[in-house]
């Protein structure tokens, strides 16, 4: 097996060890996040039906970042904050934060900080 199969694979079973403690319920959807090294993304999930409720990123159209700024905590909190606004419009105030397959830790942990400044119960 190469290095990056390998990789892929390990990603792939930290998710799923993830998901099978946290899964969404008709009460709490589930907010889970995905990372790159230039991006973030967030989005609510409700899982009974298997459809996104709603969806913040750096890459949404009204979020101002020009191709040479820095993909930061800073950012990674206002993309929470903006999800979090999404959410309240949409009456969503109690979600369960899915992490996957990366640390609480730096932008993810912004991220939720953000989106809990932004009224989100979790």
């Amino acid at each position: 097996m190469s290095h990056v199969t390998e990789k892929l694979e390990s990603r792939k079973k930290r998710t799923r060890r993830m998901r099978y403690r946290i899964a969404g319920n008709p009460d709490r959807q589930r907010l889970t996040v995905f990372r790159s090294n230039k991006n973030i993304f967030a989005q609510i999930i409700d899982d009974a039906k298997g459809v996104t409720l709603v969806q913040a990123s750096t890459l949404d159209k009204g979020f101002r970042r020009k191709a040479g700024d820095p993909f930061n905590r800073d950012t990674a909190r206002e993309v929470g904050r903006r999800l979090a606004t999404r959410a309240k419009e949409l009456n969503i105030t109690k979600v369960i934060f899915d992490r996957g397959p990366y640390l609480y830790h730096g932008k993810v942990k912004a991220l939720a900080d953000g989106a809990r400044e932004g009224g989100l119960d979790f």
